[in-house]
This record gives C-alpha cells, sequence and structure tokens, in this order.
C-alpha cells in the first residue's frame, strides 16, 4: 500500500511538472525554469507551514474559527517578532502564497507584488539568527526576465499559470509525503534536462537511491550521529539522506556542507527548509571547499558523504600554501592540477571523527592512475584508512554512463583490510538509465557489514595484496570475474563427433549404393 502512495505521489508530482514544462516550452531554458518552480514550490510552503504553525496553536486554545490567512495585516504584524524566533521568518497574511495566487489574475502589477513580497520575507531574517540562511534565496526566481515574456502582461501570464500550477499540486502535509517532495522535483528536472543540465563541470546529479546507500553505509551500527557534512553539497540531497535513515532528531548538532555554485547554494538552503530542518541545525556555506573551506570550527564529522566533482581543475601546486594545508600534507604529495579527486579525499579524511565513516562517490581513474594520485593512495592504504572500494553499475547517475565506485573511509579500523566489492551487476533497468533497488542496497549492505569473502562478488584484501597491485584499488584487480561463456565437456564433445562421422559413413554407404543401382539401370 506504501509503494502504491508512493508511485501516486510521484506520477502527480511529475505529470504537474511536465505541464508546466509545455507551458513555458520555448520561452524558458530548462536550467532557468527550474529556478522558477522549485522558487514558487519554496514560496507555497513557508506560507503553508508558518500558517498552519499559528493556527494550530489557536485551534488548541480553543479558537477553531481562526485562520492566519484571514487575518489583516495589522493584527498580524503583532506577531512578527515570535515568528521569526521561533520559525525563522515572517509573511504577512496579504502575502501568503495562497492570497497573491488567489489574486494573480486579477493584479496587473503581479510582477512587483512577487518582487515585494519575497523582498519582505528576507527582510524579516535581517538581524536574526535564521538571516545567514535564508538571505538571497529568492535572487534566482526573477520576474521581471524578458525570458519570461516581451511585455509585463505576458510576464505576468506565465507568473499566473506557475503559482496556479504549483499551487493546485497535491502536496498535502509536506513532510509527511510518502516522497521527498522538492527532492524528487528536482530529480525529475534534472532528468528532463539532463542533456544541458545534469552535467556541468564534471557535476553530476546523484539519484536518490545512490544517496541513500551513502548514508547508510555510514551509520551501520549507529542509531544517531551528531554532525553530517558533504563538501559539494550540490542540492543539499545527500546530507538529506540522514534525515530519512536515521531520523531528522537522530542527528543531534546538525547537517553542514559547502557548494561553490551560487544557484545550486541557494537550492541547497532551499531544500533543508523544504525539509524541515530547523534553521538553527543547518549550515550551508558558499565557497570552494578546496580553497576556502568555511567549516574549520564545526569539524570533525561523524559522517561525511559526498559526490564530489569529477576531476575538475584546481591550484594544486601552483598554490605552494596547499602543501602545508593540515588536510593535504600529510600524504606529501598534492593531487594534480587537472584532477582534483583526491583533493577531495584528503579533505573528507582529514575532517573526519576519530569513530566516523566517510562514504565518497569516485571515478575509476583515481583507483588505478599512477603519479601523484599513486602516492596518495599509498599513503592512505599504509595508514589503514580505507575501509573499503564498492563498484557500482554503471549508467546509474544522469549525464554520465560510467560506472563509478565508493570510496569508504575510516579513521578507526577494526582490521588491517580493505573490502572490495564488486556490485556492478546489483540494478535493475529502468528506461535509458539503471537504478539500485531497496534489494540491492540491501544486498551491498550486508556485504560491507559482515565482511566475507563470496565469490564473483565480494574480496577481502590484506593491506600486503594491496602492495602487490602497486595500490590499484580497482575492483576487478581483486574480485575475480565470473565466466560466463559456455563450458565444453571435451570428452562428451569427442564422443559426439564420432558419432556423426561413424552416421556419415554410413550416409555414403547408402549413397554409394544408390548411385551404383542408378548407374545398373541406365
Amino acid at each position: 500500500m506504501a509503494d502504491n502512495k508512493r508511485d501516486i505521489e510521484r506520477a502527480e508530482l511529475h505529470r504537474t511538472i511536465w505541464n508546466i514544462a509545455n507551458d513555458l516550452r520555448g520561452s524558458v531554458d530548462g536550467w532557468d525554469f527550474k529556478q522558477y518552480v522549485l522558487g514558487m514550490l519554496f514560496y507555497r510552503y513557508i506560507s503553508e507551514n508558518l500558517t498552519n504553525y499559528i493556527n494550530k496553536g489557536e485551534w488548541e486554545a480553543g479558537n477553531t474559527d481562526f485562520d492566519y490567512a484571514e487575518l489583516s495585516d495589522e493584527e498580524a504584524i503583532e506577531i512578527k517578532d515570535d515568528m521569526v524566533q521561533t520559525k525563522g521568518f515572517f509573511i504577512l497574511p496579504s502575502e501568503l502564497f495562497q492570497n497573491v495566487r488567489k489574486n494573480a489574475a486579477k493584479d496587473k502589477n503581479l510582477n512587483e507584488t512577487l518582487e515585494r513580497v519575497f523582498k519582505n520575507i528576507e527582510a524579516s531574517t535581517i538581524g536574526a539568527k535564521s538571516e545567514k540562511n535564508f538571505k538571497g534565496l529568492f535572487d534566482d526566481i526573477d520576474v521581471n526576465s524578458n525570458k519570461l515574456g516581451n511585455t509585463v502582461e505576458e510576464r505576468n501570464k506565465k507568473l499566473v499559470k506557475i503559482l496556479n500550477a504549483i499551487g493546485d499540486m497535491q502536496l498535502g502535509d509536506v513532510k509527511n509525503n510518502s516522497i521527498d517532495a522538492f527532492g524528487d522535483a528536482y530529480e525529475f528536472l534534472m532528468t528532463m534536462y539532463a542533456s544541458n543540465a545534469g552535467k556541468s563541470g564534471g557535476e553530476f546529479f546523484t539519484p536518490q537511491e545512490v544517496s541513500e546507500l551513502l548514508a547508510r553505509i555510514t551509520v551501520v551500527g549507529k542509531e544517531d550521529v551528531n554532525k553530517v557534512y558533504d563538501p559539494a553539497c550540490g542540492s543539499g540531497s545527500l546530507l538529506l539522506q540522514f534525515a530519512k535513515v536515521l531520523g531528522k532528531d537522530k542527528v543531534r548538532i546538525g547537517f553542514f556542507g559547502q557548494e561553490v555554485n551560487i544557484t545550486t547554494y541557494n537550492l541547497c538552503r532551499i531544500n533543508m527548509w523544504l525539509h524541515d530542518i530547523d534553521y538553527t541545525k543547518f549550515d550551508i556555506a558558499l565557497g570552494d571547499t578546496l580553497i576556502e573551506p568555511k567549516h574549520w570550527d564545526d569539524e570533525p564529522f561523524e559522517a561525511i558523504v559526498s559526490n564530489p566533482p569529477y576531476s575538475i581543475k584546481w591550484e594544486g601546486n601552483d598554490n605552494p600554501l596547499l602543501i602545508n594545508d593540515p588536510r593535504f600534507a600529510p600524504a606529501g604529495v598534492l593531487a594534480p592540477k587537472s584532477k582534483a579527486d583526491l583533493a577531495f579525499i584528503m579533505h573528507c579524511l582529514s575532517w573526519l571523527a576519530s569513530n566516523g565513516t566517510a562514504a565518497i562517490v569516485c571515478f575509476p581513474g583515481v583507483l588505478y592512475r599512477g603519479g601523484a594520485e599513486q602516492k596518495i593512495r599509498k599513503y592512505l592504504v599504509d595508514n589503514n584508512y580505507i575501509d573499503a572500494i564498492i563498484q557500482l553499475p554503471e549508467n546509474l547517475f544522469f549525464g554520465t554512463p560510467i560506472a563509478t565506485c565508493i570510496m569508504v573511509l575510516k579513521r578507526s579500523k577494526s582490521d588491517n583490510n580493505i573490502l572490495f566489492i564488486d556490485a556492478s551487476k546489483e540494478f535493475i533497468k529502468v528506461t535509458n538509465n539503471n537504478k539500485l533497488t531497496s534489494e540491492n542496497i540491501q544486498n551491498i549492505l550486508n556485504a560491507y557489514i559482515e565482511r566475507k569473502d563470496i565469490d564473483h562478488f565480494v574480496k577481502l584484501a590484506s593491506r600486503e595484496e594491496v602492495e602487490e597491485f602497486d595500490y590499484n584499488l580497482s575492483v576487478t584487480a581483486y574480485v575475480k570475474q565470473e565466466d560466463t561463456r559456455e563450458k565444453i565437456d571435451i570428452v562428451a564433445l569427442n564422443a559426439e563427433i564420432e558419432k556423426i562421422v561413424a552416421r556419415e559413413q554410413v550416409l555414403r554407404e547408402e549413397i554409394d549404393k544408390i548411385i551404383a543401382e542408378i548407374e545398373v539401370g541406365k
């Protein structure tokens, strides 16, 4: 029943998004369109979240006819300070999503109305603890953009369509939905625009199933964690998996991440709000994690997950300060300037708590390339930081068919071995991409937990074995591939050939007899 409910909710969400896309087709680029849809979804959410909170308090006090949306702005302003302290923001009744939408079709200045509303909502947080987590969240929703239309009238018609479409979404209470409404919308949009938005500068959107696997690996044997961290957090989908896997209250201190792209940074903060993560329990920073990490005062982290950008360029040896950076110095060498992959690995290791686990998506090259990357792998192996390497199926990620892997790091291990798991066949085919099912995820987790050899699937290799392979960490070097070629019984084959030859001889003799009889008849 739950799976059916999930499928219905997802289908409804996708249908609505598709309809909005059709309405805007030809006027707004897919990547830009995403900002309008998700921005308006956020606007609706915070409006309903605030309204429901205030209404619930009044109803519990016996005022069952109360509805905040019907209150005058003059009456509502009295509770502004209290709401900002409690919820982190404030919205006047007249500026709630439902009220703006109600009047939208008749509002000739709808673009100006929305611009004012967004500024007022953000302004309500100035000077409050929530200011940092709210500032700039509406910046990517340009209600005056010519992309919406050449005239104010045309732009407003588009905005009315978006407001109505978002308002018609049957989302119920967002936090109680079977699906992650915002995350699923984001994933669907990424799928729709994979050709131009799914891959940007080596960035690949992480499917929710892979995010779940990463989170589950890092919390094996734990019921709660203190802090979770992602150094390249994107839209925050990996971080938010912990709220699903453990429960948001089981992340005791909070969710931390850093993102270099300002648009994606805004989406991540919106995502936190939409998942009802209290503004005091998340800290998402803007900037280049490798050069300007923002969470020195918050590390170490008990759980780290990440899908860092694939083989991006970074300063590397061009910056003389980096070789002495406490994150990179222990390896004695920096990741190549053209491939920062292992720089992210070293960063994660440096900020990992002694009792923590990090699970990081890697592309194949980092496991076997020579030079500086080999030296960094040697450092990781010799110091017993690598817990496991998990080979994932190909074609899991939007934007690339490449088979990725997961590197699992620990600072405190119970043995000196490295677990290699070949999960390349753990998937089902869904349209153009492969997908991990719940069963696939559980199979991989079981293999990770049990740490026992399984033919063609799992190999627990000693440090000495890894050294013999010159610190090559490719799973195929340790897990023997199953020979799927047809096995031939030579003895039985020879016996069959003998039978065929004997039969052939009999046939020849019979043919000779027939020919002889024909010749006599002549």
